[in-house]
């Protein structure tokens, strides 16, 4: 007769444990079968519970290594964004965003067009943030960082394997993108970069100027078509014509005023034309409610 030594078996199941690499049942399982020894729970229900457990443990800790490895800024959420100020961009629309269905999958972009301190960077990294908890893989660079990596890369030869690591990241986040020098290296790996994602993994871009402004970014006309055309492709464009959340704030700061007027509108791709990608628009009006 074989005898039962509830220690050694503890041991023992522990060392299996280790082996099955299941850390978060090894934790638990004590305290799951003291809760099923005094509830009577089934050995289907005690397995079903400690699986459970391993699962939502494993999620965390993905998502805990995403957040680390995608270099978002902090305190940038959805919660914390003023959609209230940007009234013509609907929460619903982005929140179904986050979801990533539909869009990440075959590679579609998102494009955020407004003037300084209106809130893009905000925005995108509230997307990124949202996403990466939905399961998905999201890297947040300002592009000039990124551009000079690029480069250096390209110094090494190395350039293709660079931009073939970032398609680990089903979205790139790449911010300020007017902020790149109108330099033939640069806009070079950046087109590059731009043309390896197409229909492949998607990109966010945030940019101060409109697409009929990019010849300042890309010195070559036909680089600059090119480069809109696979970003416009497949997205979805928000225009972001509201007033420095910055401005804003030192205002009524001073004058303990009410929100100054504010005004936004979303374009999807369908709506644009060829004309719109090359032609430089106006500067929009202020209005007055």
């Amino acid at each position: 007769m074989t005898t039962v030594n509830p220690a050694i078996d503890a041991q023992r199941l522990s060392l299996i444990l280790n082996d099955l690499r299941l850390p978060a049942i090894k934790l638990i399982w004590p305290e799951f079968a003291a809760r099923a020894d005094k509830e009577g729970w089934p050995a289907v229900r005690f397995l079903a519970a400690l699986a459970e457990h391993e699962v939502a443990e494993r999620d965390r800790r993905r998502i805990e290594r995403h957040l680390g490895d995608a270099r978002l800024p902090p305190g940038k959420t959805l919660d914390s964004f003023a959609f209230d100020a940007v009234p013509m961009i609907s929460r619903a629309q982005v929140t179904a965003l986050c979801s990533g269905d539909g869009w990440l999958e075959k590679g579609a972009n998102l494009i955020l067009f407004g003037p300084p301190g209106g809130g893009k960077s905000h925005l995108a990294a509230a997307i990124g943030l949202a996403l990466i908890e939905n399961g998905w893989r999201v890297l947040f660079t300002r592009t000039s960082d990124l551009v000079q990596k690029l480069q250096v890369a390209r110094r090494e030869l190395a350039l293709e394997a660079a931009i073939a690591k970032l398609e680990k990241y089903h979205l790139l986040i790449l911010d300020d993108l007017a902020y790149v020098t109108k330099d033939q290296a640069e806009t070079s790996v950046l087109f590059e970069l731009i043309s390896a994602r197409y229909e492949r993994r998607s990109m966010l871009i945030t940019a101060n100027q409109p697409f009929g402004e990019w010849n300042r970014v890309f010195p070559d006309p036909a680089m600059t078509l090119a480069a809109v055309d696979r970003l416009v492709h497949h997205a979805t464009i928000f225009e972001m014509n509201v007033e420095s959340y910055r401005r804003r704030s030192a205002i009524q700061r001073q004058s303990k005023a009410g929100r100054p007027p504010t005004f936004a509108t979303i374009k999807t791709v369908e709506e644009m034309t060829r004309r719109d990608n090359q032609e430089e628009k106006p500067p929009l009006p202020a209005t007055n409610k």
